[in-house]
């Protein structure tokens, strides 16, 4: 949401914009290559830029575990080395949309890092002035890097009723009480499908778009999704939001059983 209204005030010149070129005091960097030069932000917001970094993948050197241990969490995601394909991992060139999806939390914290260099304000200032004024959000608690950078990767709380909110706010195409928060074009945009993650999911601008399916009825919906089985869920058609909460953090099943509420419980009785 952010990105877009900092494109929309043309503070962000456009989802082309290549990542490098906002952070050259973290430079040089270790690993590399001249194709970390083309990294852009669509790249990040898609999670499918070529950095070795994979939270899925508890091997994986851009895991998050990794980053949280080191003080600078910006330079940790740029100096990770470029991702190779082993013979059973589809390459970007022959996978839907043209990209690789990998889930890393480092490269949306350099995203909000990268907004602070565009916006010229500090994060958590940018999303109270701009979003969460707006909206009425008073109660927010953001994480902190050690280095004083607002994780625009995790860790946010906020209420319930707020979080009701942001997802009222997408439903609404980017207007509350009749105030114009963030354009519709890039609600439309952030909502649409970029790059394959499974079978059944896909994966817009920082949403997760998938169809549920209700008794002999599939309902199509973009959400966020949480540690711990948390979710935000956006059903255009039945111009419905639904907020989850759930504490089962890092357990076996815990989006699944989120699921299972929205459509055995939640989506029948609207």
């Amino acid at each position: 949401m952010l990105a877009g209204i900092a494109l929309d005030q043309h503070l962000l010149p456009g989802l082309d914009a290549k990542v490098l070129t906002y952070f050259p005091e973290k430079q040089p960097l270790a690993n590399p290559d001249p194709r970390k030069d083309a990294i852009t932000v669509e790249d990040l917001l898609t999670m499918s830029s070529l950095m070795e970094c994979d939270d899925w993948n508890d091997f994986s050197r851009g895991n998050e575990e990794r980053m949280y241990l080191i003080e600078d969490w910006v330079k940790f995601f740029l100096d990770l080395p470029i991702k190779g394909f082993p013979p059973w991992k589809t390459k970007p060139q022959d996978s839907p949309y043209g990209r690789s999806f990998s889930y890393c939390t480092a490269g949306i914290t350099t995203m909000g890092g990268l907004l602070e260099k565009a916006t010229h304000a500090k994060l958590a200032d940018f999303a109270g002035k701009n979003l969460f004024g707006p909206l009425g959000i008073q109660h927010v608690q953001w994480a902190y890097s050690p280095l004083g950078l607002a994780q625009g990767g995790g860790g946010l709380q906020i209420e319930s009723r707020d979080l009701l909110k942001l997802g009222q706010l997408y439903l609404n195409g980017g207007s509350w009480n009749g105030k114009r928060i963030v354009s519709e074009g890039w609600v439309k945009s952030s909502t649409t499908a970029h790059v394959q993650i499974d079978d059944q999911t896909k994966y817009g601008y920082l949403w997760w778009l998938k169809d549920f399916k209700v008794s002999d009825r599939t309902y199509s919906a973009y959400y966020m999704s949480g540690n711990g089985g948390n979710k935000v869920a956006v059903f255009p058609q039945l111009e419905m939001v639904v907020v989850i909460t759930s504490t089962n953090y890092n357990t076996k099943g815990m989006h699944e059983q989120t699921d299972r509420l929205l459509t055995d419980y939640i989506v029948p009785k609207r």
